[in-house]
């Protein structure tokens, strides 16, 4: 089963540059951080590679060279392969033109299953995952937080949606895109000791429009169907959790919140 994993490199959020002139984020000069929804769709697939011996894990990201080094440490933790889509010409695409650039390169790839996050830090549209299974031709489900295991002959995967209310379950064929959240219960592990200073240079290809022959009109800002009217940095919040017991002390507690906010 060979596993793509198509993921995100964004600026810190507490630390970018922003070309208000264009309504583009300045990416060379950005720190960059593993998109967190991302790194737990990364880390499902890391997951499936200890579980079974035939599962191949590749990369594909698409964006500046500096994303080089956190790639290699990707590819350290246990990721087999790594594709980088750079080019001057995709930049200030909007989610449209991702979509397609990302739709060019996987259509001339094998795979058994799409891995993503649900939604990016620098954007929250949560388009892309649903524009790139349209490009594809194949199903999709974004706000995953979980799996069932995947069974041996690769035709189908079970998982597992919380919404606010509800848990839903879904059966789902494949090939596929899946897009978990960070509330995933999976983790990237770290680079071990012994391979901090691996060359994994061998497994990395990067590839520009000349390889996917996109026409250039349909790149970067000029092909973007959208534009940005303004700009904020997204402020987040841990969730509170709170555990009651199944009595009359903890049937008082859930009544309260629910009185709090508003319900009953």
């Amino acid at each position: 089963m060979h596993i793509i994993c198509l993921v995100k490199f964004v600026p810190d959020v507490d630390n970018f540059r922003y070309d208000y002139e264009r309504h583009v984020l300045i990416r060379d000069q950005a720190q960059q951080i593993l998109n967190p929804d991302d790194a737990a769709a990364l880390a499902y697939a890391l997951r499936c590679k200890q579980e079974r011996e035939d599962v191949t894990v590749e990369l594909v990201t698409m964006g500046p060279e500096t994303v080089l080094d956190s790639v290699r440490d990707l590819l350290r933790c246990g990721v087999d392969g790594a594709t980088i889509l750079s080019d001057k010409q995709f930049a200030g695409s909007d989610t449209y033109v991702t979509s397609l650039v990302l739709g060019a390169y996987l259509k001339q790839s094998a795979f058994d299953l799409i891995l993503t996050g649900t939604r990016a830090l620098d954007g929250d549209t949560a388009h892309v995952p649903a524009q790139a299974a349209e490009v594809l031709g194949i199903e999709q489900m974004s706000h995953i937080k979980s799996f069932d295991e995947i069974r041996s002959d690769g035709e189908k995967v079970t998982f597992h949606v919380e919404t606010e209310w509800e848990v839903l379950t879904y059966e789902m064929e494949l090939p596929a895109v899946c897009s978990l959240t960070r509330d995933a219960t999976y983790k990237l592990p770290y680079v071990r000791y012994d391979d901090l200073d691996l060359d994994v240079d061998d497994r990395i290809q990067i590839l520009r429009n000349d390889d996917l022959k996109l026409p250039s009109e349909t790149l970067g800002i000029d092909g973007s169907l959208t534009r940005i009217a303004s700009a904020h940095t997204k402020e987040l919040g841990a969730r509170e959790q709170v555990v009651v017991q199944a009595d009359d002390a903890g049937v008082e507690t859930v009544y309260q919140f629910l009185r709090e906010k508003g319900y009953v």
